[in-house]
């Protein structure tokens, strides 16, 4: 990419994630080319669908999830990498209003543009929490499709205003059911 594409690359991305982080994932992409000082055709020359534009604003965010689990993986017992690492992929996903949806459709459909990433994610937790499982520290009935459902929930929990005051509580209970009884009292100790 040409350097002045790449720096209209790079500012079309920086508006986009100024004007979802303010009006969540049904923000316009009309809105996004009038905020950049652009034309829409300009915008769609960029990012050619909605799934696009998310794709290359959400890429950066699970990448840097996905080192997190490597990073925990290596310098953590494996009780609170897992905690540790959840609690960060709850955090991003409800960093975005109305992303969980998105992300969740794109888990299940290998023809979308967000998949590889959020398979990167799904395994990224698999790992975390396999090895978790492995030592006994993590209830042996869950699985990763059930971390990444239960991450998308409480990220969607911490969206509704009526739930918002107990997202750490929620976040809490859920962390606990995953961990087995032998470790589940020390969810608090694994907030990192």
């Amino acid at each position: 990419m040409r350097a002045d594409a790449r720096k209209n690359y790079d500012h079309l991305l920086a508006v986009a994630r100024d004007v979802v982080t303010e009006h969540g994932a049904d923000a316009s992409m009309r809105d996004i080319a009038r905020r950049a000082d652009v034309g829409l055709a300009t915008l769609f020359r960029h990012f050619p669908t909605r799934e696009a534009l998310f794709e290359a604003l959400l890429r950066e965010d699970l990448d840097a999830l996905t080192q997190k689990a490597v990073e925990l993986e290596r310098s953590n017992p494996p009780d609170e990498a897992l905690v540790s690492w959840f609690r960060e992929g709850v955090a991003f996903v409800h960093s975005y209003s109305g992303v969980v949806a998105m992300m969740a459709s794109a888990h299940a459909t290998p023809d979308s543009a967000l998949y590889a990433s959020c398979a990167a994610v799904h395994s990224a937790g698999e790992r975390l929490l396999l090895r978790a499982q492995a030592e006994g520290s993590a209830r042996a009935d869950v699985n990763g499709d059930d971390l990444f459902a239960l991450m998308s929930a409480l990220g969607w929990l911490g969206d509704q205003p009526s739930f918002a005051p107990r997202a750490d509580h929620l976040f809490q209970v859920i962390a606990s059911a995953i961990l087995s009884e032998r470790t589940s009292g020390d969810v608090r100790k694994a907030r990192c």
